[in-house]
């Protein structure tokens, strides 16, 4: 039997409510772009999950200088062991270490930006990342188990408490630039058409609006590569598609 205290869920409602991903507490933005920030996250996600840390290092000096803070950074680079693998999280983290040890070299300071606030010791992470997850996949309940759940409890377990509750409760990154950072790396990766199809939907249900969500697709082209941003493309097009159905 699991020692983990069952947090209330007036705790987890308001936890859910803080990071703004209960269906309808964030607003859909009308605003046609992405800003600076949230574009300089999308070639940082997309050059660690596919391993190209030749490229990488231009994007994390354009992050730095776009507005993200160290510990954004470094946030970005950490979730993408969950998406990528840890071998390909750990390379950007070195990268990034590397790119921090040459402008300290420089004399140039940045600027570090805020730890990630405590989690609460008694959460119970397996409500509260179903309640992340559903919530982004623009629910207000959670579902009943699917045939994969079904078929590898576990993994739905290390999705749920880990995933969705140990990493994605870190308030370093909102989840709007936690999903930005997820689709990224899964349109610059092989064979993860179904998870990018959730997640272009998932960013979506965090306020971005439609028109961002084309503003991704055009940064993907001019930062990632032309062939991945016409296969993210097609993909957000079936998932505009069945939203207007």
């Amino acid at each position: 039997m699991s020692t983990v205290k069952s947090v209330s869920s007036a705790a987890v409602f308001a936890l859910l409510l803080a990071v703004g991903v209960l269906p309808g507490a964030q607003a859909v933005n009308d605003s046609v772009s992405l800003d600076a920030k949230q574009k300089s996250i999308i070639p940082i996600a997309a050059f660690t999950a596919d391993g190209n840390i030749e490229k990488l290092n231009i994007p994390l000096i354009g992050g730095l200088e776009g507005g993200l803070t160290l510990n954004e950074i470094k946030e970005i680079l950490v979730q993408m062991y969950a998406y990528a693998g840890c071998p390909r999280s750990m390379n950007g983290i070195l990268a990034f270490m590397r790119v921090l040890d040459e402008r300290r070299a420089k004399g140039i300071v940045d600027e570090v930006g805020g730890d990630a606030s405590p989690i609460p010791v008694n959460l119970n992470k397996d409500e509260y990342g179903a309640k992340v997850r559903a919530s982004l996949a623009g629910l207000d309940r959670i579902p009943p188990p699917n045939a994969w759940q079904q078929f590898s409890p576990v993994i739905d377990v290390f999705l749920k408490e880990h995933l969705f509750a140990d990493i994605f409760a870190r308030d370093v990154l909102g989840f709007q630039s936690r999903e930005l950072a997820t689709i990224a790396a899964l349109a610059n990766m092989n064979g993860t058409g179904g998870q990018l199809r959730f997640h272009l939907g998932a960013a979506m249900n965090t306020g971005l609006s439609e028109a961002q969500m084309k503003d991704f697709i055009s940064v993907l082209k001019s930062e990632v590569g032309e062939q991945e941003a016409d296969a993210a493309s097609e993909i957000l097009t079936e998932v505009l598609s069945a939203q207007s159905e």
